[in-house]
């Protein structure tokens, strides 16, 4: 005997799982990209938000020197995680028994970090205590790290030396004077805490064909329009040498696509679908900023303005956001439960973040001559996985529970973003307040992976441990079929 799973009855269900869906544990992922608004049945239109406050705090390594990675236990940073919030639309029509239309938005990318406090990565006054923190006690103050590259300049300018005793002492000279120089940066941004911003806002048109015997077999696609801003300001004596420097990224628009199949059969309350977003180029305006520079230049004698032109630059360069494949899926498992299961794949390993300034500077280092250094890149590819039940209370309640893991992007990862994945456990809840409107509430705890903080040239400044967050939710749906 054939159970009759009802999917009218049984899609009041699963709404609530989506309220709260969060992928934030790994790159720059937020929203998830989710595109279940637009598998609905009949004409549907829904509006979410969705708020996340997360705890991330460590220890910054008593290790200031550059050159040195070996990580020390130091002082302790608070919070350094902002909260954030996002929204979602969505609405789906049905044009005719063959092809639907949709509209999503979403903000899927995104990052919110700002240091404070008395710890390694908010920038602190005196520049002789910064001189001391930045040669491990080697140099106390400007007085002596200045005479010591007045005697190392002296001899690499000596042709009497040899050219390997000539060679040693310009490079002696060279990381003395990048070590003042970013003495004075620490000092002259006292009192500041790194601080980084990354919005996004993407636009996606779909369009469906169902075909197959009862149309139970749909391919979709369409266009995305995707919009990135983004701020970045590196402060503390663990950016070493990139102490002070800041990046303002003018908001850009670009477009890309998406494609995707899915089958249903609701006998079983069944749906599949599987989405490919492709990834999106973004040629971006930057103004960046790099105190370094002009504290060189002042080292070596210029004029003032010269100095300041050095460290101020204005240019282009490309961001790629990443593709993507999600896997939603759900079945009835009774005629009044759902089961169901998202998996979501971005391969933040390939992403980058390479501002010009920031990477012609690294480049002065021999080690990063050829290609210099990004400002932010990932280690691994992210894999997130949920899965959940939603039960059917009554005709108008609905419940539902889940549970997930997001592997994130690596460890050691970024400084301005250190997390290694997590675990989470979600519960949501749908009424219905009339035949056609729902509104939908739900909650997630995270538990975030301990992440060893590190700098692009894999220093690492920070230790961040037993952090945790959650993520609240409302969502108000139309449906009429």
């Amino acid at each position: 005997m054939r159970i009759p799973f009802q999917l009218k009855s049984l899609s009041l269900a699963i709404a609530a799982f989506s309220v709260a869906s969060v992928a934030s544990a790994a790159g720059l992922d937020r929203s998830g990209q989710d595109i279940t608004a637009f598998l609905q049945d009949g004409l549907y239109a829904e509006a979410s938000y969705t708020y996340l406050d997360a705890d991330v705090g460590g220890y910054d390594s008593k290790n200031n020197i550059p050159t040195s990675n070996s990580y020390v236990r130091g002082s302790e940073i608070d919070d350094m995680a902002e909260s954030y919030d996002f929204f979602r639309y969505g609405v789906k029509a049905d044009l005719n028994d063959t092809f639907s239309v949709g509209v999503l938005y979403d903000e899927p990318f995104g990052a919110a970090a700002k240091y404070e406090g008395d710890n390694n990565f908010v920038s602190r006054s005196g520049t002789d205590a910064a001189v001391n923190r930045l040669t491990g006690g080697t140099f106390t103050n400007q007085s002596t790290i200045g005479t010591a590259i007045a005697s190392q300049t002296a001899i690499a300018n000596d042709e009497t030396r040899s050219a390997a005793d000539r060679a040693a002492a310009a490079k002696q000279a060279s990381e003395l004077a990048t070590a003042l120089g970013a003495a004075r940066a620490e000092n002259s941004n006292a009192g500041e805490g790194t601080n980084v911003e990354v919005r996004t806002e993407s636009i996606t048109g779909i369009l469906g064909a169902k075909f197959g015997a009862n149309k139970e077999f749909q391919i979709y696609g369409g266009p995305v329009a995707q919009r990135v801003q983004a701020d970045v300001k590196l402060r503390g004596i663990a950016y070493g040498p990139a102490t002070g420097y800041s990046a303002y990224i003018s908001p850009d628009q670009d477009y890309g696509w998406l494609v995707g199949a899915s089958y249903s059969k609701p006998e079983i309350a069944l749906k599949a679908a599987l989405t490919y977003r492709s990834e999106i180029d973004h040629d971006v305006n930057v103004a960046e900023v790099y105190p370094l520079l002009e504290e060189l230049a002042l080292i070596q004698g210029a004029p003032s303005t010269v100095a300041a032109a050095a460290a101020n630059r204005s240019g282009k360069f490309r961001i790629t956001t990443p593709k993507s494949v999600n896997l939603d899926f759900q079945t009835g498992v009774t005629p009044t439960m759902l089961a169901t299961a998202k998996v979501r794949w971005v391969p933040w390993g390939d992403f980058s973040i390479v501002p010009p300034l920031y990477n012609e500077v690294s480049k002065l280092n021999p080690q990063y001559k050829e290609n210099g250094l990004p400002l932010v890149s990932y280690d691994k590819d992210q894999w997130m996985v949920e899965l959940g039940l939603a039960k059917r209370l009554t005709d108008a309640l609905a419940i539902s529970g889940n549970i997930g893991w997001d592997r994130g992007a690596g460890n050691p990862v970024t400084s301005l973003g250190p997390i290694k994945g997590y675990y989470s456990a979600g519960l949501g809840a749908k009424y219905n307040l009339t035949e056609n409107w729902a509104i939908s509430a739900g909650g997630k705890y995270l538990w975030f992976g301990d992440a060893e903080g590190k700098l692009p040239t894999d220093k690492i400044v920070g230790e961040f441990e037993d952090n945790d967050g959650y993520a609240l939710g409302v969502k108000v749906s139309y449906q009429a079929k």
